[in-house]
C-alpha cells in the first residue's frame, strides 16, 4: 500500500470507525462498499482494506450480495485498542470508562499479588522507578509526564505477574489511562494518596508481600472508580 493510499484508508477508519462504535450505524445496518467509495472519494481497494480492519475488530461482516453489515455490541472486540479509543471518544465514554475500569480493579489487584511472587529484581527495579517518576510528575500540571510513567507501571505489574492473558491487557490499561487523560476525565494533578499508593504498591512487590500488593492495587482501582463518579458521571 503507497503512503496516499495508507493515508485515505486511515481516513477512512478513522471516520467509519467511530460512526459505527457511536451508534450512527445501529446493528443490523448494511453498508454498501461502492456508495462508502464514492462518499469517501477513494477507491475501491482501500475501500475493503478498510472494511478488512473493520471485520478484523468484529464491528462488521462483509458477505457477498448482501454488503457490509454491522456487527452487535456483543461481537465486537472490545479489546482492541482502536476500539477502545474510538468508544472512549464518543457520548458512551462515561460508560466505557466504567466498565473497563471495573475490568482493572478485577485483573489488577491479582496481577499485582502474583508480581509480589515471581517479579524479577530487573521488574522491581523498573517497578520503583516508574512510581518515582509519577510523584515527579504529579505536580504542576505536568500529566503527559505523569501519564507515560503511570501506564509503564501498570504494564510491569502485569508483565511481573508472569500470567501472559493478564500481560496482554497492558495495551486495555494504557488506552484507559491515556483516554482520561485525553479527554480531561483527570483533576489538574494527580491525587496524592493515590501517587502514594503506587509507590507502597511498588515497595510490596519489591519486598513480596502478596497480600499487601493486591490490597494496594485494589485500593488504587476502588479510588479510580471514586474518581469516575466525580469526573464522569
Amino acid at each position: 500500500m503507497t503512503d496516499r493510499a495508507r493515508g485515505l484508508h486511515s481516513r477512512v477508519l478513522e471516520s467509519l470507525g467511530p460512526a459505527i462504535t457511536a451508534g450512527e450505524y445501529p446493528a443490523g445496518s448494511v453498508l454498501r462498499t461502492d456508495e462508502l467509495a464514492q462518499r469517501f472519494e477513494v477507491s475501491r481497494s482501500v475501500m475493503r482494506e478498510a472494511v478488512r480492519v473493520l471485520e478484523s475488530m468484529r464491528l462488521v461482516a462483509s458477505r457477498r450480495r448482501v454488503g457490509v453489515t454491522v456487527l452487535p455490541i456483543e461481537q465486537w472486540n472490545v479489546y482492541d485498542p482502536q476500539v477502545i479509543r474510538w468508544r472512549l471518544a464518543g457520548a458512551e465514554r462515561p460508560r466505557q470508562l466504567r466498565s473497563l475500569t471495573v475490568l482493572r480493579s478485577a485483573i489488577e489487584p491479582v496481577a499485582a499479588g502474583l508480581a509480589a511472587r515471581y517479579a524479577t529484581a530487573a521488574q522491581c527495579a523498573e517497578l520503583t522507578e516508574c512510581a518515582l517518576g509519577m510523584v515527579a510528575h504529579s505536580r504542576g500540571h505536568q500529566l503527559e509526564g505523569y501519564l507515560r510513567h503511570d501506564v509503564a507501571f501498570h504494564r510491569v505489574i502485569l508483565n511481573a505477574s508472569g500470567n501472559e492473558m493478564f500481560a496482554r491487557l497492558g495495551d486495555v490499561v494504557a488506552e484507559v489511562l491515556t483516554g482520561r487523560t485525553a479527554h480531561q476525565v483527570m483533576f489538574e494533578d494527580p491525587d496524592p494518596p493515590a501517587v502514594t499508593l503506587h509507590l507502597k504498591v511498588a515497595e510490596a512487590v519489591r519486598e513480596g508481600d502478596v497480600a499487601r500488593a493486591e490490597a494496594l492495587t485494589r485500593e488504587i482501582a476502588l479510588g479510580a472508580l471514586e474518581e469516575l463518579d466525580i469526573l464522569a458521571p
